[in-house]
């Protein structure tokens, strides 16, 4: 499919946001431009299970709206995760988080607001907003985590929306962002087949421990590595 990567092109004067997901983009202009509209919208809705699956059910018709829909979404559903059918209907069920989750951080949402206001937001593919990189940028990639051989069903389900080739068409773009003197980021699997993709002298592969959250219970969750590879200046 191609296009799911999210990065930041970034210089002292600009910024671009970018995101295969336009639901995603659509609520970074919603948080940007009308937070206090999301906030009262996202104010209405009530943290439990029988809320929750109403909400995952309705189609809001105003931006702000939406936009609340999706952050209440991810706020309350299983450990955060994006995922929608072949319809492209989210379909993550019901986290159980506890009656102390904050859902509208109102702090959080106008500091939010007030940091995109510098930010260009856009949804494409990112083969076609690289290409508006220059000298002198960073440049932040973050595909979605998936190998040459998936080796469990989140990979696997990952490997639908962004294949093997487009983790391949990353790596070498990438790889051409760095030989123009653009400074790249880029945060992956700990695989081997990742780090084949980024086996250039011009790559720097460091190895990154974080909490895992994805598992059922905080019991299961373990320590999980990834990798972050840098390139350029």
């Amino acid at each position: 499919m191609g296009g799911g990567a999210v990065f930041f092109a970034l210089r002292p004067t600009r910024s671009v946001l970018s995101d295969a997901n336009a639901e995603l983009v659509e609520t970074y202009e919603a948080v940007r431009e009308e937070v206090e509209e999301v906030i009262r919208f996202l104010k209405r809705l009530e943290h439990d299970e029988e809320s929750y699956y109403r909400v995952r059910k309705s189609r809001p018709y105003t931006r702000a709206s939406r936009a609340a829909r999706f952050i209440y979404l991810n706020k309350t559903c299983f450990n955060g995760l994006y995922r929608v059918n072949t319809d492209g209907d989210f379909n993550v069920p019901f986290g159980k988080h506890g009656p102390k989750l904050l859902v509208c951080d109102t702090d959080q949402l106008r500091a939010a607001s007030k940091t995109l206001q510098a930010a260009t937001l856009v949804s494409d593919d990112f083969g076609a907003i690289i290409r508006r990189a220059h000298s002198g940028d960073l440049v932040y990639l973050d595909p979605p985590y998936t190998t040459a051989h998936s080796n469990n069903g989140f990979i696997e389900y990952n490997a639908k929306v962004f294949s093997w080739e487009d983790q391949s068409r990353l790596a070498n773009l990438a790889l051409g962002l760095v030989r123009r003197n653009i400074r790249v980021a880029v945060s992956n699997a700990d695989h081997k087949s990742i780090r084949d993709l980024y086996d250039h002298n011009e790559f720097t592969i460091h190895r990154i421990k974080r909490a895992s959250t994805m598992a059922g219970s905080a019991a299961a969750r373990f320590a999980a590595v990834e990798l972050l590879i840098v390139g350029g200046g």
